[in-house]
């Protein structure tokens, strides 16, 4: 410090060094008053910002980067809860703030901060560290000084904080100690087994290489131990460059040494620096930028500086000490965070900062294990935790509170399934929340979490969107959304239940099609069958009875034309379907229980004015108002399942409701003894109930381990059946409401029985207009007549058998043929006669 105050009134233009943080802020502030640049390649407190100390230029690591590197190890191992061990002073302070920020961006925290002087005693750091082990959280942070940290180890070994369940994340002074001096590093090996420290990253390269060689030859001929090189020497060999090139430029941009005296500043440090003058170099400033605009590449890798001044492409190694030695298992950097590859392979690519692409290699932690540590415990002295539980008014199936100490029913039950199956021992205490005789609000037990009056609550807590904003809560151990039940009617069977499979629209239709179907195979036919033929009567009659014969594949008439067995075959298709569907619903509606009701569903209830109950306390209410946008006017809200029973059986009419809606696990306890109600329309929402804990709790995630493990081992269903076992009254599938056959299912099969019958009569008219072209060429000119007598000649045609017509042109073209030859026979003989005559 006394030769910084030298500086003052020397003539010197810059500064390398210090190495601590500590003597940097007060070596900065001299700086700054003189206008030297001060490099520093061992001062990494993140506090030295170029805003407070403009001519501080720091040619290492910001420790920021390595507190981000700390908070995302421990990110991507699932903790939440640290303690930090720092050394107290500005130094270790100002790192831990810095690590506190880092983690809460990762909804991380420091539990508990046990700061350490280093001028305590050996006894003193086993307090501090006894303190720090009566909490709950087993991941330390250590970060310290090189001597005084090998004795936090040392003091920590001996009250075995090193062993089995504990993790140790230390800052980069342990592999720089190791880097360093080995014999040192050896002494206290035992302590530090299995722990996780940080080395900065500096990439290989020849000049690199060429360097340590060379460093290593001459501690060797100079026999110096101790001397060996870590990253700091070598950041501090680039820190010399550096200022040799910033110096190199500042000349060459016309910049000279020279110095003047500001009295102001004399003055105000005269008294209390004991100095006479205070010299102000002028070429600070120039010098400084000159430094700031270097871009080379040292023996530590890149030297440039990003707008923070910053060294670019911060990294560092993360390091497992095991044995004797450190094993690397993989890097972090700021770039793309932690990975198994060397960053600057990543700097070539897109930074992927995805939690599917951190990775590192497998660890030994602490106690020789591969086994990755919870990262915190109960204390053995530690208080019991204060469990909520709701008093129900009603379904005490779900839970029942006898007594101070005496609770029941499935919700406790899978409660203490779940704790038991734990791999360790929570102590805790349920408390009943609620006075028995009006339902507890559960937003209100659950901000009580939050304020820390609870430690976890257990009932039946719906999980929703807005909850989930205030606590954690564990894997779902029942499935429930939200459903309607409404009054329902028994449907009697009577003399027209064979009707009730089609609505009236279906049987219109089919009836319809069942005619058309008959009076276009009559076209079809009529020419070409004799079954289709006969007096009027009976041609009417064949059609009708033809048609509906169909229904029964029993029809008698053949069909002879192809058109005609194409529309036959297509419709008798169609029947098929519709001959199933009918037997099956009807076969439904004589043996299955019908039940109906006005209520189809929250969309029927959305759409009218009707009053709509639910559970007081539910989170229902909120989410009929906020989701579909009914008016809390219309809410009512209910206490009871007799309230229930109550409101439905009188409905709107008599101040009741016209349906309740409520969650299926509640709906289905109360249906068990009801068979008045049922479940109507479908479930309109999804949820589930958990146990709830406050946020970032450990705990929930092990309990919702043990959640699954209890379902897949069956024994959640178990604990299901004991409580909740629903009767055949409750039983869905004799609950629902009748579904009649709809035209809608059916309209395809309609439009290509209608397509088929349309398709074969435009071929037969082609057809019939065809034969009728030829019959009118062989007919007489004479017999054709007028428009009017040729529209009676084509339906008589049309009319009349096709055998016939057929003959009967061929007995008109014979008689022509015959004609013919009469008249070529008598031609010769006249005008033989005419002949003899002349």
């Amino acid at each position: 410090m006394l030769d910084a105050l030298g500086l003052m009134d020397g003539e010197t233009v810059a500064i390398i060094g210090p190495q601590t943080s500590a003597t940097a802020h007060v070596v900065s502030q001299i700086a700054n008053e003189i206008h030297i640049p001060m490099l520093s390649f061992g001062a990494t407190d993140p506090t030295l910002s170029s805003l407070q100390y403009p001519f501080f230029v720091r040619t290492t690591q910001n420790d920021l980067f390595q507190m981000a590197a700390i908070a995302e190890i421990i990110d991507y191992y699932g903790w939440r809860d640290v303690t930090a061990i720092y050394v107290d002073d500005d130094h270790g302070r100002n790192g831990i703030a810095a690590l506190g920020d880092k983690l809460a961006e990762r909804r991380c925290r420091i539990s508990h901060k046990a700061p350490i002087s280093p001028s305590l005693s050996r006894e003193n750091i086993g307090n501090e560290l006894k303190t720090a082990n009566s909490e709950e959280s087993r991941i330390f942070v250590l970060l310290a000084y090189a001597d005084w940290g090998l004795e936090v180890f040392s003091v920590a070994q001996d009250k075995g904080m090193t062993g089995s369940g504990y993790v140790w994340l230390v800052t980069d002074w342990l592999a720089s100690t190791f880097d360093t001096d080995t014999s040192i590093f050896s002494e206290a090996i035992g302590g530090v087994q299995g722990a996780i420290t940080l080395r900065m990253h500096t990439p290989d390269s020849q000049q690199k290489t060429k360097f340590v060689s060379g460093w290593s030859k001459l501690t060797r001929d100079k026999m110096v131990n101790g001397t060996e090189l870590n990253t700091y020497g070598l950041y501090a060999y680039d820190t010399v460059w550096l200022l040799a090139y910033g110096i190199d430029a500042f000349f060459k941009q016309g910049g000279n040494i020279s110095f003047s005296q500001d009295p102001k500043v004399t003055e105000q440090h005269r008294g209390k620096l004991q100095v006479d003058e205070v010299r102000i170099f002028n070429g600070g400033d120039l010098l400084l930028h000159s430094i700031l605009q270097v871009n080379t590449t040292g023996v530590a890798g890149p030297i440039k500086f990003d707008s923070d001044r910053n060294l670019i492409h911060p990294a560092y190694e993360v390091m497992n000490v095991i044995g004797k030695g450190f094993k690397r298992i993989g890097y972090w950097s700021n770039y793309s965070g932690l990975s198994v590859v060397p960053p600057e392979t990543l700097y070539t690519k897109p930074p992927n900062r995805s939690s599917l692409s951190q990775e590192l290699e497998s660890v030994i932690w602490p106690g020789q294990t591969k086994q990755k540590p919870r990262g915190w415990v109960f204390p053995e002295n530690g208080r019991q935790l204060r469990i909520a539980v709701p008093n129900h008014v009603i379904y005490h199936e779900l839970v029942s509170v006898k007594g101070a100490d005496s609770f029941s029913g499935y919700c406790i039950d899978v409660f203490t399934a779940a704790m038991k199956s734990l791999p360790y021992d929570v102590p805790y205490k349920l408390h009943a929340f609620g006075d028995g005789i009006n339902k507890p609000k559960i937003s209100e037990l659950l901000q009580l979490i939050e304020d820390g009056v609870y430690d976890a609550a257990v009932g039946d807590l719906a999980i929703t969107n807005n909850r989930t904003r205030i606590v954690d809560f564990t894997q779902p151990y029942v499935e429930s959304g939200l459903v309607v039940v409404a009054p329902v009617q028994k449907l009697n069977s009577n003399s027209l239940a064979f009707l009730r499979p089609f609505t009236p629209m279906m049987w219109l239709v089919t009836g319809i099609f069942f005619l058309v179907v008959g009076v276009v195979v009559w076209i079809l036919e009529h020419r070409v069958n004799d079954d289709f033929r006969g007096p009027p009567k009976r041609q009417i009659a064949t059609i009708i009875w033809f048609s509906f014969s169909t229904l029964f594949f029993s029809h008698k008439q053949n069909t002879v034309s192809s058109l005609g067995r194409f529309v036959l075959l297509i419709w008798l298709f169609v029947v098929l379907i519709l001959n199933s569907s009918y037997t099956a619903s009807l076969t439904s509606i004589l043996t299955v229980e019908q039940l109906s009701s006005p209520i189809k569903g929250i969309e029927s209830l959305v759409t009218s004015n009707d009053r709509i109950g639910f559970q007081r306390g539910s989170f229902a209410e909120n989410y009929l108002a906020e989701e579909y946008n009914i008016a809390r006017s219309r809410l009512v809200a209910l206490n009871s399942d007799e309230d229930y029973a109550k409101a439905l059986k009188d409905g709107p009419q008599k101040g009741g409701v016209a349906a309740v809606i409520d969650e299926r696990a509640y709906i289905e306890l109360f249906l068990s003894t009801r068979c008045d109600f049922s479940i109507v329309g479908q479930e309109f929402s999804k949820s589930g109930w958990g146990f709830a804990f406050p946020r970032d709790s450990p705990l929930a995630v092990d309990m919702s381990a043990a959640i699954l493990k209890l379902s897949e081992g069956g024994e959640l269903q178990r604990i299901h059946d004991k409580w909740l076992q629903r009767s055949a009254c409750s039983s869905e599938g004799a609950k629902e409401s009748i579904n009649r056959l709809h035209l809608k299912s059916f309209w395809g099969l309609f439009l290509m029985c209608g397509v088929a019958c349309l398709l074969a009569l435009l071929l037969y008219l082609i057809k019939i207009l065809w034969k009728f072209s030829n019959y009118s060429e062989d007919t007489e000119p004479s017999s054709r007549g007028t428009s009017s007598l040729g529209l009676q000649t084509f339906i008589s045609f049309v009319s009349e058998k096709e055998a016939d017509i057929t003959s009967r042109s061929k007995k008109r073209r014979m008689e022509r043929a015959s004609n013919k030859v009469r008249g070529g026979d008598e031609s010769p003989n006249c005008s033989f006669g005419n002949s003899n005559e002349v």
